[in-house]
């Protein structure tokens, strides 16, 4: 079975750091590309980052470039986002999705991703 598990959210002051993370189990990701996305209260779901599984090449919103790191341990079956400094605009459900494909066509789009996570909540506030 297909699984996704996100972890590391929390509550964190203006300015701080967190590191999410996500399992993958039932398939391995060497062939997924991964990408994480948020949404807030009354929000659309909004595309984050993405991690190709081709080369590794990366993709970011404009609003946390510079800000965010998406990564990925292939031996570890799982994949990062690390986020400093954290603005309350960053509040949000984050969740990963994974796609079976080098790069996704529109690596910041939702449908095209077919596997989801729970999602883990992320909280800046202080």
């Amino acid at each position: 079975q297909v699984q996704l598990v996100e972890s590391g959210g929390g509550l964190v002051q203006p300015g701080g750091s967190l590191r999410l993370s996500c399992a993958a189990s039932g398939f391995t990701l060497d062939y997924y590309a991964i990408g994480w996305f948020r949404q807030a209260p009354g929000k659309e779901r909004e595309g984050v980052s993405c991690i190709s599984s081709s080369d590794g090449s990366t993709y970011y919103a404009d609003s946390v470039k510079g800000r965010f790191t998406i990564s990925r341990d292939n031996a570890k079956n799982t994949v990062y986002l690390q986020m400093n400094s954290l603005k309350p605009e960053d509040t949000a459900v984050y969740y990963c999705a994974a796609e079976w494909v080098g790069v996704p066509r529109r690596p910041l789009m939702s449908d095209e991703y077919d596997y989801w996570g729970q999602g883990t909540q992320v909280t800046v506030s202080s």
